[in-house]
């Protein structure tokens, strides 16, 4: 018991390390990379679909919330930078969302695919769905 302050002090210093050494890479973070692709899918839909849109300031207000947490989770400016700039991540989160958009029913180059998934994701009240009017 005489050493237990020292003990619990050492823990506290400790956990902030350990919090570091855990986390997961930003590409991998289940909240980011998913916000993400529903971010894309929406602007694919919107550009792609001649009867839906994709709402710009509420997808630049979601993309900075992203952004946001990303911060709380404790990557630094620098880290998402980083990871925003990477070009090879682009291309994977990009495929993601490609492969996300087909498991949704959409087909590419169909523009009445990207019309039926952007209905069915509104009135789903989806991520996908709240980016789009």
């Amino acid at each position: 018991m005489r050493n237990l302050p020292a003990l619990l002090a050492a823990v506290v210093l400790a956990a902030p390390a350990l919090a570091f050494a855990e986390r997961l890479p930003l590409s991998e973070q289940p909240q980011i990379r998913d916000g993400l692709i529903a971010a894309a899918i929406a602007y694919e839909i919107g550009e792609r679909c001649d009867s839906l849109d994709a709402r710009i300031l509420r997808g630049l207000a979601f993309l900075g919330g992203l952004r946001s947490e990303a911060q709380r989770m404790g990557y630094t400016r620098d880290e998402i930078s980083t990871f925003m700039d990477d070009r090879a991540e682009k291309q994977r989160l990009e495929a993601m969302a490609w492969q996300r958009f087909a498991e949704l029913g959409g087909v590419r180059n169909d523009p009445a695919s990207y019309c039926a998934v952007g209905r069915t994701q509104m009135a789903e009240d989806s991520q996908i769905g709240r980016l789009l009017r």
